[in-house]
């Protein structure tokens, strides 16, 4: 299973993604240039050879024959090679709409992954990565739960379409979410069409929000909204991917920002009370 990938890995990325996009721009073109040169050529082809039929009357049938046959290959060599050129620039419309959206879902993860990282503020990371969750990922329902390293135990801090005071605290190893918790392994449910949930808790997708080895809770997916609930593309997973470690070095660095920030006001406290500014 790939590992989440940093913030300079998702920049390679971005600008490979790029790359391809504008190499296809250029394939395009030479595709449409290439089209254009092999119409015109036929045209060519048959005005050569309305020219040769009047300009060579009275030579032998059997010369004329031989010619023409020649004009004619030529012709058929032309158009099968014409035919390919259509096929490709089929194939290859199909392949630029692909790189257009992955293009498209790179540039905003870009947004999104910088929205992350734009405060340190817990609950604010929460709020930005429920909105990815539901606008870039396309889910109704999930959950967002942070692993409690002291107990083992995982629970809900962030949820969308289920109420977080349902949902029970999960120890490691426990069901898919807690095996993923467990592993640092992501699970997909392989029918995405043909899966029914027995239970609201049934997860269709659960993601490890890790940072290196290391897991600090899980993104669980129980549903996606109806133009997404098919089937999950090469994209999704790569998305779901990185996703996942934007997601836990924002929600890391914000708890351990904030546990900083109350030591320090707790500090400060005792210091105004020693010195008697309190008073």
């Amino acid at each position: 299973m790939d590992k989440p990938e940093s913030g300079p890995e998702l920049f390679k990325k971005t600008r490979e993604f790029l790359e391809v996009f504008r190499k296809g721009e250029e394939f395009t073109q030479d595709l449409l240039k290439e089209n254009e040169r092999l119409r015109y050529k036929i045209v060519q082809l048959e005005e050569d050879s309305k020219t040769i039929k009047k300009g060579m009357e009275g030579t032998p049938v059997s010369e004329l024959q031989e010619m023409l046959q020649k004009v004619q290959e030529e012709k058929q060599t032309l158009l099968d090679r014409f035919k390919e050129v259509e096929a490709e620039n089929k194939d290859f419309a199909t392949k630029y709409i692909e790189v257009e959206e992955e293009n498209n879902n790179l540039a905003n993860l870009y947004v999104a992954s910088y929205q992350l990282h734009s405060t340190l503020d817990f609950n604010e990371v929460l709020r930005i990565l429920q909105e990815i969750v539901i606008n870039l990922v396309g889910s109704d329902r999930f959950a967002i739960m942070v692993l409690d390293e002291v107990t083992n135990e995982l629970t809900a801090v962030a949820s969308e379409g289920i109420e977080e005071k349902r949902m029970k605290k999960i120890k490691l190893g426990e069901g898919i979410i807690g095996d993923v918790a467990k592993t640092g392994e992501s699970y997909f449910e392989p029918d995405v069409e043909g899966f029914k949930p027995a239970h609201e808790m049934d997860t269709l997708v659960c993601i490890p929000l890790k940072i290196k080895d290391r897991v600090i809770g899980v993104l669980a997916i129980f549903s996606l909204l109806e133009q997404k609930s098919k089937k999950l593309s090469r994209v999704d997973y790569e998305l779901f991917s990185m996703l996942a470690g934007h997601a836990a070095t924002a929600i890391f660095s914000s708890k351990l920002y904030s546990v900083s920030e109350r030591k320090l006001s707790t500090i400060q406290g005792f210091i105004d009370l020693l010195s008697g500014k309190d008073k």
